[in-house]
């Protein structure tokens, strides 16, 4: 276990600058998730930790040692890739132990941490089955053990479960999230997926154009979006985006396309001010004396209904967890509570303090 510190990190290929000056603290035995859109950097930022890409300028410590100058077997991480990266001519055993292998280990110490990582992972009776007669998931459990067995003080893991399906990768969250509490290391781990990131990280860290966006915890992000960016990104569905404005007693937003959403409080530091509106889905609510709208599209998922409304022309989704009787092309009046809005400044877009 240890600590990780990025400082000041940048990474230019040529005279392209993909990353422009990272800091992210990672404390010891701490699950980091780094989250954005493709091309944000985070699989680079990821590769200069790991020692995969030399890094332009700046500094990564592990555990107090600056390693941004050392080769990659000497900075003490284990990687689990997307691609499973198996030998396939080799056993489950021969793939988990070939690392201990290469490191002139014992044959007792490379049967006894194998073994000790296959009981961990559940992949005691495959240990003699080869890559080609294992599952999805049985691939990249074997990847995760060949990591474990390194005793690393950093796990680095690089989108390992885009390649399962939906009921898989579930299953898989749950179990990376299950060995980190086994194993207490330091876990960085890149997605683009941003429900792999609420689900499994301690702390999160949301990219965008090679800059940190917002850095903080899953419901911090979720509750507290620094900005625009992150509020749209965090959340699914997305949360509302709607421009407009406060009505001057605060009890009303003035959409830019006409319209009018309505609370049921006062905004009152921020009435007749130009903002863009933040909603959550699930903060919609359906009342008698609510803005008038139209249901457009009803997308039962079982717990919840997500549906699509039209108000005035502009579209706002929201999430119903309860079964109601509507049905598309309904007329309905939607409210908003007041204390659950979000409000971000039309020009810079970042998040307006105090709402």
């Amino acid at each position: 276990m240890a600590p990780l510190t990025i400082q000041q990190a940048t990474k230019s290929f040529g005279g392209l600058q993909v990353l422009h000056g990272i800091d992210i603290d990672m404390n010891d035995g701490e699950f980091v998730v780094l989250v954005g859109p493709s091309g944000c950097g985070k699989s680079t930022l990821l590769r200069l930790i790991a020692g995969l890409e030399d890094i332009t300028t700046g500094e990564i410590r592990i555990d107090g040692k600056g390693v941004s100058r050392l080769h990659p077997k000497d900075r003490d991480i284990a990687m689990v890739f997307q691609s499973y990266a198996l030998y396939p001519h080799m056993t489950v055993a021969e793939n988990m132990g070939f690392s201990l292998r290469m490191r002139g280990e014992s044959a007792e110490v490379q049967r006894r941490k194998v073994e000790d990582a296959a009981n961990i992972l559940d992949l005691g009776p495959l240990l003699d089955r080869y890559p080609r007669q294992l599952s999805g998931g049985q691939r990249q459990r074997v990847a995760m053990g060949r990591a474990i067995v390194r005793d690393p003080k950093v796990f680095l893991f690089d989108e390992p479960l885009s390649n399962l399906d939906a009921k898989l990768r579930v299953q898989m969250r749950s179990e990376i999230r299950s060995l980190h509490k086994a194993l207490k290391t330091t876990i960085v781990y890149v997605t683009h997926d941003q429900i792999e990131a609420m689900t499994m990280a301690d702390k999160i860290v949301v990219m965008r154009g090679g800059h940190v966006e917002q850095i903080g915890s899953p419901m911090t992000l979720y509750d507290a979006p620094a900005n625009v960016f992150v509020a749209g990104f965090i959340g699914s569905p997305a949360m509302n985006l709607l421009t407009g404005r406060i009505g001057a007693d605060g009890r009303s937003f003035e959409l830019a396309g006409g319209g009018t959403i309505r609370f049921d409080a006062p905004l009152g530091a921020a009435a007749g001010r130009e903002v863009i509106l933040g909603i959550r889905p699930e903060d919609v609510t359906l009342a008698e004396d609510g803005s008038p709208a139209t249901i457009k599209l009803i997308e039962p998922t079982g717990a919840d209904l997500h549906v699509n409304l039209d108000v005035s022309g502009t579209e706002v989704t929201a999430v119903f967890h309860e079964r109601l009787s509507i049905e598309e092309g309904q007329a309905v009046a939607l409210a908003v509570p007041a204390e659950r809005v979000h409000l971000f400044d039309p020009e810079t877009e970042a998040r307006i303090a105090g709402d």
